[in-house]
């Protein structure tokens, strides 16, 4: 055990190695699954650590940053923190650290294996020959969308969003993008990717529409009815970003109504639930968040986390830290 006093709280199992690792920085508590996705626990238990290692599904809210008497750092395992109370994190003092970067080809690959998987009707047909109905070659058995000369729309175009858009120009796909802002014209020419400023309109361009935005007030069911109805009715929408991006009951309806033709979602708004109308939905993937499931990303994850938090309790400065989230 090292001399120092840090007290570093782990919400719950992360790879050994990242664990290891912070044992040389100090006394590590581990969670198990699931206990912390209470407010209340975390509030309970936080008093005391110098440091949160925590998940998406952990809430680390005003009310749970104004119980610790210690904290110096919270990082979060992954490349979104909507879950953490930045400003009130800041305000006290508290650096917030994601972990940008080491997920974005791992998610590229899984966001083409979801939309190959829906196109093609991986998971329906994959049920009708586990379940005994398959009784040879059918002509018109499982027909799917072709992705070859197709658009791909992309909604939000930052690093896995350009990792989705490489390996669907290699299909053959066309890339369309919105974006809160022009990427640089270099990767727009690369990508043979063409900005669209209006999000509905690119809607209306795709047979393919892909979530890859962060979650903010203004993506807060950005596809919801309105949009739904914009898009052509072979579509297919494809989010791997944050499930309140879309408004799930209203995805659902438009499902049964053959709005569009499928989806296929990798998160969801109220996790670990899952709208109870959705799991009745046609042509439908549903996955439990694990769009970063490799064990390369995951160990990679827990270690930028990792070396955030050692970075601060040794008293690096903040500007010496990369994945720091900035005031």
């Amino acid at each position: 055990m090292p001399s120092t006093t840090h007290r570093i709280l782990i919400t719950e199992p992360i790879p050994e190695k990242a664990i290891d690792f912070l044992k040389q920085h100090g006394e590590v508590t581990v969670g198990e699954k699931g206990t912390y996705q209470n407010q209340e626990h975390l509030i309970r238990d936080i008093k005391g650590y110098d440091a949160l290692l925590c998940m998406l599904s952990n809430p680390v809210n005003k009310r749970v940053l104004e119980a610790a008497d210690r904290l110096k750092i919270v990082a979060n395992f992954a490349v979104g923190y909507d879950n953490i109370d930045v400003e009130t994190a800041h305000e006290l003092g508290i650096k917030v650290a994601n972990t940008p970067d080491v997920l974005t080809e791992a998610c590229g690959d899984y966001a083409m294996g979801l939309l190959m998987a829906l196109s093609r009707k991986f998971n329906e047909a994959e049920a009708y020959l586990r379940e005994g109905n398959f009784t040879g070659w059918e002509p018109l058995g499982f027909l799917g969308m072709e992705l070859r000369n197709k658009t791909l729309g992309i909604i939000g175009m930052g690093r896995i969003g350009q990792a989705f858009a490489r390996r669907a120009r290699a299909f053959g796909m066309q890339i369309k993008y919105h974006n809160r802002s022009r990427i640089n014209p270099e990767i727009e020419k690369e990508l043979e990717a063409t900005y669209i400023a209006d999000h509905y309109e690119l809607a209306r361009q795709s047979d393919v529409l892909s979530l890859n935005c962060p979650l903010t007030e203004e993506t807060h069911h950005l596809v919801d009815r309105n949009l739904l109805e914009i898009m052509p009715e072979h579509a297919l929408l494809v989010n791997i970003s944050r499930g309140a991006v879309i408004d799930e009951a209203e995805l659902a309806k438009a499902l049964k109504e053959e709005v569009i033709v499928g989806a296929a979602l990798d998160v969801f708004e109220n996790e670990p639930e899952v709208n109870p109308e959705l799991l009745k939905t046609p042509n439908t993937l549903l996955l439990p968040h694990i769009a970063s499931a490799t064990h390369e990303t995951r160990e990679a994850i827990g270690m930028l986390a990792a070396q955030a938090i050692a970075d601060i309790l040794e008293g690096k400065l903040a500007s010496e830290v990369p994945n720091l989230i900035r005031p």
